[in-house]
């Protein structure tokens, strides 16, 4: 019997980890790309102004990197001591990108982090920055090995199930790799992080000028920060394009969940911005907003590239559909359950020697495969994610991606006229928008794991049935004991970043 407190701690547990390292990581991705740049500008120009802006951000770059070490360590346990029956059923496909990204991405970005900080003046300016380089791309390679395991767990590909093991065995590797889900999740991951390390740079860049305190390599930083951030606004807004596309093939429930989508229909709107009814419910009539401004037919194309496309919405999903071939989630749950007795069959037939009732079984088991993890489930709404969180979270996230997109585009234009330092609104408006930015980075991975919810591998094993046998107060313990230990290491950066700021550039000379 599914212990519920036991899971429901458990993911709050991991959520706390997850959201406490995302605090870190963006920055870690985005300023590692942009320490590069302004390296690579020193060592072409040889200019010492150059050289001390490289070293002022590499400065920040270092407390936030070996900051943000400690969680991703910590979520990395997690899956053995809270998640051992996840990590026993798909321990041979989940493991090898996990451990890719520590021999391959974490030692690279570890070894060369250590010629990048302390080998001013001990190694050569072309290995310098060289060194740069590979720290910037390891750290990127690291997130990448990250999201192909995380992009699996949302669309299971590459892969077969034991039924002797009762295992998932990786079939192919490439198959895992270029999972279109893990490729989109990538994409749209890194391209938030290194918009999140232009707003840093820019905020930080806009608060000197406002102090009119190194106003030179303010506006340089500026200019190379806005810039970065201009054209990977554009990028990002593309890889969320196809996000939203892979997720309406992928997930379904989770497109109908962040949009509020309830009676699916064709040429579907996008809800620009609305407020949901907190009394629809699936299968009543109440109308699914109290009010809204929509973009008609956007979701039909956003989803499937097509204005009349029909766009499924949950009443469709969980009920079924059959004029569009969408089986109900009650028929998934028979299947899933006739799955598990033939798996059952199956193994008690394999150990008695009776091969004729083991090959039968095996037969209606694979028949019944693909809703294996829905027989777990017993009532058909537990498929439904959390619309509120889910479309609340997803329109903060498009709302200031949208907004950052704008802010970058004037401040380089004002930098480029030659205006910026009058423009005292909108240098205030750059530095706030720091916090914006991981609001809107903690936003997208709410939708991202929120809306896939309730399974941990989608369709084949909900979270229920992945928790470790530990108890409910040993979870409940450790739970309070990292969000101190978390909420202390994050005070410690924050305090550490102004203490750093307010000294500024000339106090990165020792490095």
């Amino acid at each position: 019997m599914e212990d519920l407190t036991l899971t429901d701690w458990s993911r709050a547990q991991f959520a706390l980890t997850a959201l406490y390292h995302w605090l870190f990581v963006p920055l870690t991705l985005g300023l590692s790309f942009i320490v590069a740049i302004m390296e690579s500008i020193y060592v072409k120009t040889g200019s010492a102004v150059w050289k001390q802006t490289t070293k002022f951000w590499m400065s920040l770059f270092a407390i936030n990197f070996a900051i943000g070490l400690a969680t991703g360590i910590i979520m990395e346990f997690e899956f053995g001591t809270n998640w051992s029956n996840y990590a026993w059923i798909v321990g041979d496909i989940f493991g090898a990108p996990l451990a890719i990204e520590g021999i391959m991405a974490f030692f690279m970005e570890s070894t060369f982090f250590a010629v990048m900080f302390f080998g001013w003046n001990k190694v050569s300016k072309g290995m310098h920055l060289f060194s740069t380089w590979l720290v910037a791309i390891g750290s990127n390679l690291s997130a990448l090995w990250i999201l192909v395991a995380n992009g699996w767990m949302q669309n299971p590909v590459g892969m077969v199930f034991n039924p002797d093991s009762a295992r998932f065995e990786m079939e192919s590797f490439f198959d895992v790799l270029f999972n279109p889900v893990a490729v989109s999740k990538f994409l749209h991951t890194v391209a938030s992080g290194y918009v999140m390390g232009a707003l840093f740079v820019v905020g930080i860049s806009s608060w000197y000028l406002l102090k009119k305190r190194h106003v030179i390599m303010a506006r340089r930083s500026l200019v190379v920060g806005a810039t970065f951030g201009l054209i990977t606004s554009i990028f990002l807004l593309l890889s969320g394009d196809q996000s939203a596309h892979v997720i309406a093939q992928k997930q379904p429930m989770k497109l109908a969940a962040i949009e509020g989508l309830y009676d699916g229909h064709k040429r579907a709107s996008i809800v620009a911005i609305g407020q949901l009814n907190p009394k629809k419910k699936v299968g009543n009539d109440e109308d699914e907003f109290l009010w809204s401004i929509e973009i008609p037919a956007a979701l039909s194309f956003l989803g499937f590239h097509n204005f009349d496309a029909f766009v499924p919405g949950l009443d469709d999903l969980v009920h079924g559909c059959a004029e569009h071939d969408i089986d109900s989630v009650e028929t998934k749950i028979q299947k899933g359950k006739i799955a598990i007795e033939a798996l059952k069959e199956y193994k008690a037939a394999k150990k008695a020697g009776d091969s004729v009732v083991a090959q039968t079984a095996l037969e209606r088991f694979r028949e019944n495969e693909s809703c294996f993890g829905y027989g777990y489930l017993n009532n058909v709404e537990d498929v439904i994610p959390p619309v509120a969180i889910s479309f609340y979270s997803f329109h903060v996230m498009v709302g200031l991606g949208s907004w950052f997109f704008l802010l970058f585009f004037l401040l380089l234009y004002f930098s480029m006229i030659g205006k910026l330092d009058d423009k005292k609104l909108l240098l205030r408006a750059a530095l706030w928008s720091i916090p914006l930015g991981y609001i809107a980075g903690e936003a997208g991975w709410i939708v991202a794991e929120v809306g896939r919810q309730p399974w941990a591998i989608q369709d084949m094993l909900p979270v229920g049935m992945a928790t470790s046998q530990v108890s409910t107060a040993a979870v409940q313990t450790t739970f309070w004991l990292f969000a101190i230990v978390f909420t202390g290491l994050l005070i410690a950066e924050i305090r550490i970043m102004f203490t750093q700021v307010k000294i500024g550039p000339e106090g990165v000379d020792h490095v």
